[in-house]
């Protein structure tokens, strides 16, 4: 009576066509909760309603945990729990349907079949299936009604990245390749590598159903600080050791690299690459995702909503304190519903990737409800000050004497951070602006209502605050007003042309002494090297405005760039008997562009070949050419050429074949450096046919 090894056809292809889970490259059963699958046991021994089935997962499979389950055949399914029905039976094969509740544990699975008849049971062990989250189930947490989002947010391996700063928004591709080799094995263990598995395994596993859960999980395992996780962030502008940040064109190589050193943290990451990353594995596991970039974020370290910048009498900005505003910050968003809220809060939640600040004691951030952000319920679980701080903050800026540490405030500004809040369309290329989301109207009535609201939610409003400035001093109004403006082209090789622009705002005669400096910069306008410093002193008759040509030679700039390509220029002026004036900006220089030319049609399984054209723009040689390729359904891992010298002006054009293996849109992206200009990035849509 006892069966032999029964065999099992998983239905690979259905199911997978069922479950949106085709573009998986791994030979395994991968399904998504709340929704049936088939399969076919041959030899599972007659009648087939004595057949148990158990479904378990994690080190301590448990009834009580929900991790494992035990279900007969029924004769409908249960939505509440697993089940199995019949399909149909010849004489030693049976079809089933198994059916997972909609809150099911993630993860990797083990089948079980018992056979009870005539007295004896035996039991035999069918293989391993994968459970992800199912955002195309109205029962699940992360489900999104729009088909044409989840086609996006879960199932496109492409993406858009957002960056520059307001006055110049750039965006380079990004292929997650949730889909490709072994990624989902390995945000697998990243889920088993976590602090939280090693203090209490069964409970951690446990926790799995929830997105919010697994969202805060993976949102310090993408970070090595705390728990060796997959990228070790580095924002020194130095990146010896490791690869620099901005070289690399998507996640499949960082995770890989991760895995095959042993998990031991990839070097180096900036925000970008922790929100591509977390990106990758969140859609690979079903949570629909998107990277959002806020331009002028503030980096709010001490929760009052605040933030501090120094600068001496110089005009140099100082390394003080620890708050910042950055160029721009990237982060995520990810789709599900928060019951532990309510209704109002769920949809797109916070999650952020980048370690800026502890959240209970571990490099971690969100989920924030986005809808709690703009309506200034901070005190909601998780992490709501700090991302509020990063779209809310106000901005004041002190010089600080050097000699005794005297800190006197230039100015206070309320409405430059938190601007052009970015994120790729869907089914598009383009930017989409979702500021709106997070805030009301700068300026607007409900906008100051809502920061006065989150102060006070943070104890705030009727503190004495000992730097805030005294009245007198900022009813005292600046007596010129200053600003830079740009003449000429922004381009890396070519001298940078600015003009500062004084006006007398008195009807006075003004004697002004303007110290100014230049400086390369980190994306967080955290100063590298000294470029440039100048002095003048200038008279200005009243309401007069005039007008002072600045160059800085690509020859002075050139050894001083880091990888981000910004400059930073200020103009401290110091106004006889008036207050102290700043004007400062953040200039970005453009790479030169780089051409990609698909030579023919782009057909399935056939060899194409690829041209990448790329012209010397500057009058010396540049060396150290590389050139990388990578794209999803195009090539297989990542295409590394070592390009020759360029002379002056000299064109290059390389040719490299690759062999599409999926038909339909694909993008090939392609990354080329060398020793005068890092990291230009370009990509290119190739449209794949049978």
């Amino acid at each position: 009576t006892g069966m032999t090894q029964p065999s099992i056809n998983w239905h690979l292809k259905e199911n997978a066509r069922d479950h949106y889970t085709s573009k998986f490259s791994i030979e395994e059963l991968i399904v998504r909760r709340g929704q049936a699958f088939t399969i076919t046991i041959n030899g599972a021994g007659q009648p087939e309603q004595n057949l148990i089935f158990i479904a378990e997962t994690g080190p301590k499979p448990s009834e009580q945990a929900k991790t494992q389950a035990t279900f007969g055949i029924s004769s409908t399914v249960s939505k509440e729990s697993w089940s199995a029905v019949l399909k149909s039976t010849t004489s030693n094969s049976v079809s089933i349907s198994i059916y997972s509740p909609a809150n099911a544990v993630i993860g990797r699975y083990k089948l079980i079949v018992q056979n009870t008849s005539s007295g004896s049971s035996s039991t035999a062990n069918l293989g391993t299936f994968v459970l992800l989250f199912n955002p195309w189930s109205s029962g699940d947490d992360v489900f999104l009604p729009n088909k044409a989002e989840c086609e996006e947010y879960v199932l496109e391996e492409f993406g858009i990245i957002f960056a520059g700063n307001k006055h110049h928004i750039n965006s380079f591709g990004w292929n997650f390749g949730q889909f490709q080799g072994d990624i989902l094995n390995i945000c697998l263990s990243m889920l088993d590598r976590s602090l939280s598995y090693y203090q209490d395994p069964a409970t951690d596993v446990s926790h799995r159903n929830d997105p919010k859960y697994v969202g805060r999980v993976l949102s310090a395992m993408v970070n090595s600080n705390d728990d060796q996780g997959v990228v070790l962030g580095n924002w020194s502008g130095s990146y010896e050791g490791g690869k620099n940040p901005s070289s690399w064109t998507g996640s499949g190589e960082i995770l890989q690299n991760w895995k095959k050193s042993g998990f031991k943290p990839v070097r180096y990451g900036q925000c970008w690459v922790f929100a591509a990353v977390l990106t990758t594995v969140l859609r690979c596991l079903g949570i629909p995702t998107r990277t959002i970039t806020n331009f002028s974020s503030a980096h709010d370290a001490d929760e009052n909503l605040r933030v501090d910048e120094f600068y001496d009498a110089s005009g140099n900005h100082l390394n003080r304190g620890a708050d910042s505003i950055w160029n721009f910050h990237v982060w995520n968003e990810s789709w599900f519903s928060r019951s532990d809220l309510g209704p109002s809060y769920s949809g797109w939640q916070v999650l952020d990737a980048t370690p800026q600040e502890e959240s209970g004691g571990i490099y971690r951030c969100g989920p924030a409800s986005r809808n709690a952000i703009k309506e200034g319920d901070i005190d909601l679980d998780y992490d709501c000050p700090f991302v509020f701080a990063e779209v809310n903050a106000d901005c004041l800026y002190w010089n600080y004497d050097t000699t005794n540490g005297k800190k006197t405030l230039m100015f206070s500004e309320s409405t430059v951070v938190g601007q052009f809040i970015s994120t790729k369309a869907v089914g598009r290329d383009d930017r989409v602006d979702v500021t709106n989301d997070y805030k009301y109207a700068e300026g607007s009535t409900k906008e100051r209502d809502v920061f006065k609201k989150a102060r006070k939610k943070l104890g705030l409003e009727d503190k004495f605050d000992p730097t805030a400035p005294t009245p007198k001093e900022t009813d005292q109004k600046p007596d010129i007003s200053g600003k830079f403006k740009v003449a000429g082209t922004l381009e890396v090789g070519k001298d940078l042309k600015l003009i500062l622009v004084l006006a007398n705002l008195t009807t006075d005669d003004k004697t002004v002494q303007v110290n100014m400096t230049a400086c390369s910069t980190v994306y967080t306008r955290r100063p590298v090297h000294e470029i440039w410093k100048d002095s003048v002193s200038v008279t200005l008759a009243p309401q007069e405005e005039k007008q002072f040509p600045i160059q800085i030679l690509y020859t002075e700039y050139q050894e001083q760039l880091t990888t981000d390509n910004t400059i930073q220029v200020t103009a401290l002026c110091h106004v006889a008997g008036g207050i102290q004036v700043l004007v400062q900006r953040d200039i970005i220089l453009d790479n030169p562009n780089i051409d990609i030319q698909v030579l023919g049609e782009a057909e399935l399984n056939k060899e194409v070949d690829v041209e990448v054209i790329f012209t010397n723009p500057i009058d010396m040689e540049v060396t150290d050419c590389v050139l990388q390729v990578e794209g999803c359904g195009l090539l297989k891992g990542i295409l590394e050429i070592n390009v020759l010298p360029l002379k002056a002006g000299e064109k290059s054009r390389t040719k490299f074949q690759i062999t599409p293996s999926e038909r339909g849109l694909k993008y090939l992206l392609v990354n080329f450096s060398c020793d005068k200009f890092a990291d230009i990035k370009a990509h290119e849509v190739i449209n794949v046919i049978d």
